[in-house]
């Protein structure tokens, strides 16, 4: 069968959860991701290739010279792709509302839609988007949700919605807790090092960083990660802060290894509110210290059940990681990390998320199938 995801992220940008759920439904299904649209000088037309995971990713373009009817040469280029690879919409796999307005005319036998984030209220969100998610709602035959938060805020809209909070490769995270080779551009800054991995952006809290850096000029901050939707000229520059730009999926144990504290530095604000941080667990699993501003799906579950440290502004983290650097032995906080995890796994949630979705194929074909009767 074939599983069709329309996703608003490039498949190399950050691998997260449309990369760990779709490389596993890649073993049963064949799976294309259809990033957004880009233009440029060539006709309207995608290029297709096979990623490592096997996993076909389409980049969909249309000519720039160009600006008449869209949505109409978008459907276009997405039948071609159907034609030319004989693909059967057997699944339609959502992430974006937007891409909707172009593959309605789709008759898929389920349609999925994974609300992983509230995409409305990030910066230069579309002002279409709200309105094509009210689409998708009454199309969709499932909602996910990407935590907890989003569920309540979703779970009225749909009758059939699910929460499946930020899950973790465990094995790959691990590697971290032992003393791991150190990167070139990190090897030569001092300890105690602080640490976040990610993308930074409008959601990142630039004056948490910069008034922390401050406080203590003697620690070490270090952001690993791309910068996307704001101008980088706005970062704090101090020499104990410390940008490493983007970094792989595959490189990240080595290091958080040889970091001191592990930081989830986001901002209060709109586009925060349903977040649920996938580097959460990762941070946990690696065995280091977390300490996070207070984001609700951070707060509950991990800083009620005392694995992360909340913190409200600049000196609050400052004496918190004070505390985490003069903790000699964190065994029974150890255990209390790996206990917590031990149901939590990225093939866990494929599992629960593939059930689902077989139950609806078959409710479905038993729809069918009593339809058939009937006429006969």
């Amino acid at each position: 069968m074939d599983l069709i995801c329309f996703s608003h992220l490039p498949w190399n940008f950050v691998y997260q959860r449309p990369q760990h759920l779709l490389s596993r439904f890649a073993i049963d299904y064949r799976v294309f991701y259809i990033e957004e649209f880009t233009c440029n000088d060539t006709e309207d037309g995608y290029s297709l290739h096979e990623s490592e995971e096997q996993v076909w990713i389409v980049k969909p373009h249309l000519k720039n010279d160009r600006e008449d009817h869209v949505k109409a040469r978008q459907r276009k280029i997405l039948d071609r792709l159907f034609e030319s690879e004989g693909i059967s919409p057997n699944i339609l796999w959502y992430y974006t509302p937007m891409s909707f307005l172009f593959s309605d005319h789709l008759r898929a036998t389920i349609t999925v839609y994974d609300c992983m984030d509230e995409l409305s209220a990030f910066k230069f969100a579309d002002p279409e988007l709200k309105n094509a998610e009210r689409l998708l709602f009454q199309r969709a035959d499932i909602v996910f949700t990407g935590g907890n938060s989003l569920y309540e805020a979703k779970k009225h809209q749909h009758h059939n919605v699910h929460a499946f909070a930020s899950s973790i490769d465990k094995d790959h995270f691990n590697k971290a807790r032992k003393k791991l080779a150190e990167f070139p551009d990190q090897v030569n800054i001092p300890h105690p090092r602080l640490g976040f991995f990610g993308v930074i952006d409008e959601r990142f809290d630039i004056d948490l960083i910069e008034q922390a850096a401050n406080l203590k000029p003697d620690w070490h901050f270090i952001l690993a990660g791309p910068v996307v939707k704001i101008d980088p000229e706005i970062l704090p520059r101090r020499s104990n802060i410390h940008y490493l730009g983007s970094k792989s999926y595959k490189e990240l144990p080595g290091y958080l290894s040889g970091w001191d504290i592990a930081l989830i530095p986001f901002a209060i604000n709109e586009s925060t509110k349903y977040i649920s941080p996938t580097k959460t667990p990762e941070y946990l699993a690696a065995g280091k210290p977390v300490i996070s501003t207070p984001i609700m799906d951070v707060i509950n579950p991990y800083g009620k059940n005392g694995l992360v440290h909340i913190v409200n502004n600049a000196t609050e983290l400052v004496e918190r990681a004070a505390l985490e650097l003069d903790t000699g032995e964190r065994k029974t906080w150890l255990a209390m990390v790996d206990d917590y995890l031990a149901d939590i796994s990225w093939d866990i949630t494929w599992l629960r998320m593939h059930e689902m979705i077989k139950r609806a194929l078959d409710n479905k074909q038993h729809f069918r199938n009593e339809k058939k009767e009937v006429y006969v």
